[in-house]
């Protein structure tokens, strides 16, 4: 840890392919985080809103309101699997940036 990093990080900084990653970054997080957030709390509100069609039966005994519960687990792990193939991405793009510099 005492070693010095070689690095320039406030030129980096400068950069505009760096302030882009970021930028891209920042997109990507919040945008994924609002889907998120709106989703998960959307079976509560289409439960209160809408309880008999939430109610109705589709396979057997599950209904809407359960398989919609069921899908948050799906899109959770969907969203996780999407972030670290981007983040993947956004480390070889940094490593990019940082070998230009």
């Amino acid at each position: 840890m005492s070693e010095k990093s070689s690095v320039n990080w406030e030129q980096l900084e400068a950069k505009p392919e760096f302030r882009a990653l970021l930028a891209r970054k920042w997109r990507f997080i919040v945008s994924s985080t609002i889907f998120f957030v709106a989703y998960y709390f959307a079976l509560p509100v289409l439960v209160g809103y809408f309880p008999t069609l939430m109610k109705k039966e589709v396979i057997g005994r599950i209904n809407w309101a359960y398989l919609f519960a069921l899908s948050q687990f799906f899109m959770a792990w969907a969203l996780a699997f999407i972030y670290t193939r981007k983040a993947a991405q956004w480390d070889k793009e940094a490593a990019a940036v940082i070998a230009d510099h």
